[in-house]
């Protein structure tokens, strides 16, 4: 697969003084920052960490680096979406207003054109880097992607599940009916109905049965954590690899990257920074405060 960071690595785009770490799942990534070298920087690392935004600026800055180097341009209908988008999600009605926005974020026309266009280009990156191993994951994931739709029906006395059980079998009663009037849970406002859902949503015992059960098979009582539950399969929906999830896949593999990326920066700067004080449990605290300073022995 190609390097993910090779535009970050390329002439020009890469801080002089920086060397290529390895990192996962990518063969290589843009090398860390450098520690903290000033009292600036151990200043401003603190700030960033107290204010709980240090790990989303290293994310933005990764990106940066990752996709600002990145010159080619997009179709037309591309960057128009674009631009719609960023302008829909900060309710930019009008070209004034976009304006306005640029003058308050203190933006340069270049700076903004980039900020808008930078979705496009990470999304650009994920597809040429982290494609190719989109249906690996798949494969490791489909389980999990399987959607299904059943009718559940809990309860507290397992005699009553049974009774139930047996009316649906004899078909003496419908199960939409008898969820309606019996069920204990939110199913009771779907008239039992549950999904279509990922399979993994559902508690692990139910989705085990879900899985080896045919569609309409009705399945015996069961407990699961203080409930009785009687569960019909509607629908099982195994995932496909199609377009979308492909892309979702890539999207996963690119994130998951980022954040391994971000921990791998982490590391020197949290060396930098002084370590934080024990902080004194308030309960102990208290008691010292409240305790009689010691007198001298005679």
């Amino acid at each position: 697969m190609a390097d993910p960071a090779a535009a970050s690595q390329a002439p020009g785009n890469a801080p002089a003084g920086r060397s290529p770490a390895s990192s996962s799942p990518a063969s290589s990534s843009p090398a860390s920052p450098s520690p903290a070298s000033s009292a600036g920087d151990v200043v401003a690392f603190s700030e960033l960490a107290r204010l709980g935004l240090l790990r989303p600026y290293l994310r933005q800055q990764l990106i940066g680096e990752l996709v600002d180097g990145d010159l080619e341009p997009f179709s037309n209908e591309d960057t128009q979406g674009a631009f719609q988008a960023f302008a829909q999600e900060r309710q930019i009605t009008s070209q004034e207003a976009l304006e306005r926005y640029r003058v308050d974020q203190l933006l340069s026309p270049q700076a903004l054109e980039a900020q808008i266009l930078r979705p496009l280009r990470l999304l650009r990156h994920g597809q040429r880097h982290f494609r190719p191993k989109a249906e690996a994951r798949f494969l490791e994931r489909k389980t999990e992607l399987d959607r299904v739709v059943y009718s559940l029906l809990r309860l507290k006395d397992q005699g009553l599940a049974r009774e139930l059980f047996l009316r649906i079998d004899e078909d003496d009663a419908s199960f939409a009916d008898l969820a309606a009037a019996y069920a204990e849970g939110p199913e009771q406002s779907t008239r039992g109905i549950v999904g279509p859902v990922a399979l993994t949503q559902a508690h692990p015992a139910l989705a085990d049965r879900l899985r080896t059960a045919s569609p309409g098979q009705l399945l015996e009582p069961f407990r699961i954590e203080g409930w009785w539950v009687v569960v019909r399969l509607e629908q099982l929906s195994p995932a496909v690899f199609d377009q979308a999830t492909a892309s979702q896949m890539t999207q996963e593999l690119l994130d998951q990257w980022l954040n391994e990326e971000v921990e791998r920066r982490l590391v020197p700067i949290r060396a930098s920074l002084p370590a934080p004080a024990p902080q004194v449990p308030q309960a102990l605290g208290e008691a010292n405060r409240a305790a009689p300073a010691a007198q001298p022995s005679a």
